[in-house]
């Protein structure tokens, strides 16, 4: 690309980057930041999760999130949507 020097004038966002660095058009509909996004807690997850806060909140040496995660229902939440939920609670 030999307007490579005045792209990189102007703030990219890491998906505008990729594009760059694979060739214009290589961003298809659905790969955007909006696509990676985490599904949305539904009433019953977030019960489950506060139930389980209060459950495993008081064990001594434990970590609080892993026990939250070992019984958590929803598959596929990472520690950091369970943390990041948890502190939005």
């Amino acid at each position: 690309n030999k307007k490579v020097c005045v792209e990189l004038l102007f703030w990219k966002s890491p998906a505008i980057a990729r594009e760059m660095a694979e060739g214009y058009g290589s961003l298809r509909e659905g790969e955007g930041a909006s696509s990676r996004r985490a599904p949305a807690w539904t009433p019953q997850e977030e019960r489950e999760l506060r139930e389980l806060y209060w459950k495993y909140k008081e064990v001594e040496g434990e970590d609080v999130v892993a026990n939250i995660l070992a019984h958590l229902q929803a598959p596929g939440r990472t520690r950091r949507q369970v943390v990041n939920r948890l502190v939005q609670l």
